[in-house]
């Protein structure tokens, strides 16, 4: 795998302090942390991928689910983006059935993201940094682990494909459009 990703990720708790100050972020405000158009977290909304805000206002659960997503959907079709989330969590409005929060499930997707940024790995490797990233996860009860290990693999395998989506249109503008 080559090529880092050159967004800068930060984690759910960096944005913490804004999110409990206001009550929770506005729609243009979850737009600015994201660099995402209003219309798309609308629509996102909409087709069922994100939960409705309460009172306008946005969660940290909001915030990591939309960063996610936005994060995933890059290399892998939104529907299946939102039914990957579904096999972690299950129902988007019931937080009961919650294997991991989306706040910590973010914060591993980007700890795995780090790790692929920091050293590249070949793609029959990416898998070793999901099943670490699980292994981690102690709290996690053992009945859901293998469900828990199999969704961070499907991630860091987008997240690689992201790396070498980025790596073939930087080297496509180098040779093709010079």
């Amino acid at each position: 795998m080559t090529g880092k990703m050159n967004k800068q990720r930060g984690r759910i708790s960096d944005f913490l302090p804004l999110i409990r100050a206001t009550d929770g972020l506005t729609l243009g405000q979850v737009c600015s942390v994201s660099s995402l158009e209003q219309t798309t977290i609308q629509n996102w909304i909409k087709r069922g991928y994100v939960p409705h805000p309460v009172s306008k206002k946005y969660s940290e659960r909001h915030l990591a689910r939309i960063l996610l997503i936005a994060e995933l959907r890059e290399c892998m079709a939104i529907d299946r983006v939102g039914g990957l989330l579904s096999y972690i969590n299950g129902d988007i409005d019931d937080e009961s059935d919650d294997i991991i929060t989306e706040e910590r499930l973010y914060d591993v997707f980007c700890a795995m993201a780090d790790t692929l940024d920091e050293k590249p790995l070949p793609l029959d490797r990416v898998g070793q940094v999901a099943r670490d990233a699980a292994q981690l996860l102690t709290d996690i009860p053992e009945s859901d682990r293998e469900r828990i290990q199999n969704a961070l693999r499907i991630m860091a395998y987008v997240y690689a494909a992201n790396c070498c989506k980025r790596e073939s249109e930087k080297l496509y503008e180098a040779i093709i459009l010079d």
